[in-house]
C-alpha cells in the first residue's frame, strides 16, 4: 500500500491524487493554506461576538452533545470555564457505551456541575439500524471518506436529535467535541439553516423509514418545527478554533476524574462499536475510516505521521469485536 510521504492517507482513498514526489492533494492545498491562526482567531472572534447577544438569554447558553470521550470532555470544560456558558450535556446511549465512559460521563458532570440528559433510545431500533448500516447502503461514498456507516447513522441521529431538543429549550447554539481533524475551522461557527436541515433529514430519514417504519419519527424534527428559521441554533466545536494539544487535554480532563477506557479501540475513548464499525469499514471500502481525521491531525503537527500510522495500523480487541456483532446478532 502507498501512503502520501507526509501524512496516513492510503492510495485507495477515494478522492486521493499524488504528485510525482508522493504528496498527496489535502497535503498540497494545506501547503497552501494562509495565515491559519489568523483564521482560527477570526472564527473564535465571531463566537464570542455572539455570546454577547445570546448568553444568558434561555435557561441554557449551550447544548453539549456529549459523549464521554476526551475532546468532548475537553470541549465540555471549555464552554463552562473557559467561555462561562451554562451548559445542558446530552449523551446519547446507544446501548454500545463503554463502562469506562459512563462512569467518566457521571464523573465530570457532577464535577463541573452541569446539568445533564442521557437519552437512551429503544435498543431494538438501534439494533435494526446498525444491522441495516452493516448490510445496506445508505450513506453517500463522498460521506464514507470521513466515518464508517456506522458511525454516520449514531452521528445522524445524535445531530437531529440535539437539533430538536435545542429548538424545544430554546438554546442557541449546539457544542460539538469535534477535532481540528474531522472538521475544519472554517465550519467550527455556523448556523443552523432550516432549509438545508429539512433537505439532510429527508434523505436520511427516507431510506430509514421504508425500513424501520415510524419508529424512527421521535428521533427526527416534525414539519412544525422547520417553521421558525430565526430558532435553529448555531452549531460549535470550538477545538478547531482553539489550540489542540493532545498532552494538554489529557491533563485537563485527568483533573476532572476523567479516565483513559481500558476497553475501547485506539480512535475512541467512549465506544466499544467503534473497532466494529472500523472492522467492517475497512472490509468493504478498503480503508480506515480514521484515515482523513488522523491526516489533518499530523498535517497540523498534533501527531508525527509514524504516530498516525501506528494509530490507524492498531486492530481492535476482536474480543470486544464479537461481543458486539453477538449483541447485534451478527455471529453467524
Amino acid at each position: 500500500m502507498k501512503y502520501c510521504i507526509r501524512c496516513v492517507l492510503p492510495e485507495n482513498f477515494p478522492t486521493i491524487d499524488f504528485d510525482e514526489n508522493g504528496l498527496c492533494n489535502y497535503c498540497r492545498t494545506f501547503e497552501k493554506e494562509k495565515n491559519p491562526q489568523e483564521v482560527k482567531s477570526r472564527h473564535r472572534e465571531k463566537f464570542e461576538r455572539l455570546l454577547e447577544t445570546h448568553r444568558g438569554k434561555k435557561d441554557y447558553d449551550v447544548l453539549m452533545a456529549y459523549s464521554g470521550g476526551k475532546d468532548s470532555t475537553y470541549t465540555l470544560d471549555i464552554f463552562k470555564n473557559h467561555f462561562g456558558l451554562r451548559v445542558l450535556a446530552l449523551s446519547f446511549d446507544h446501548g454500545f457505551m463503554s463502562p469506562y465512559a459512563m462512569r467518566n460521563i457521571n464523573t465530570v458532570v457532577e464535577r463541573l456541575g452541569i446539568d445533564h440528559v442521557i437519552f437512551k433510545p429503544n435498543f431494538e431500533l438501534m439494533k435494526k439500524l446498525f444491522t441495516l448500516s452493516v448490510t445496506g447502503n445508505l450513506y453517500s461514498k463522498k460521506s464514507l471518506e470521513r466515518a464508517s456507516t456506522i458511525c454516520s447513522s449514531c452521528m445522524n441521529l445524535v445531530k437531529f436529535i440535539a437539533l430538536k431538543l435545542s429548538l424545544e429549550k430554546e438554546i442557541p447554539f449546539i457544542g460539538y467535541g469535534w477535532s481540528p481533524g474531522q472538521a475544519p475551522v472554517q465550519s467550527s461557527v455556523m448556523k443552523n439553516s432550516a432549509a438545508f436541515a429539512k433537505a439532510t433529514q429527508k434523505v436520511l430519514y427516507d431510506p430509514l423509514h421504508e425500513k424501520l417504519g415510524d419508529a424512527i419519527n421521535p428521533y427526527f424534527l416534525s414539519t412544525e418545527d422547520f417553521n421558525d428559521a430565526d430558532k435553529f441554533p448555531y452549531n460549535i466545536h470550538p477545538l478547531a478554533f482553539l489550540d489542540y494539544d493532545e498532552e494538554r487535554i489529557y491533563g485537563r480532563i485527568r483533573e476532572l476524574g476523567w479516565q483513559p477506557p481500558q476497553d475501547t479501540d485506539p480512535n475512541s475513548t467512549n465506544c466499544l462499536m467503534n473497532a466494529f464499525a472500523n472492522q467492517v469499514h475497512q472490509q468493504q471500502h478498503g480503508f480506515h475510516p480514521y484515515a482523513f481525521e488522523v491526516a489533518g491531525l499530523v498535517r497540523m503537527g498534533v501527531m508525527s505521521r509514524d504516530e498516525g500510522l501506528a494509530r490507524l495500523n492498531k486492530a481492535g480487541d476482536e474480543t470486544v469485536i464479537q461481543a458486539v456483532k453477538s449483541k447485534l446478532g451478527l455471529t453467524k
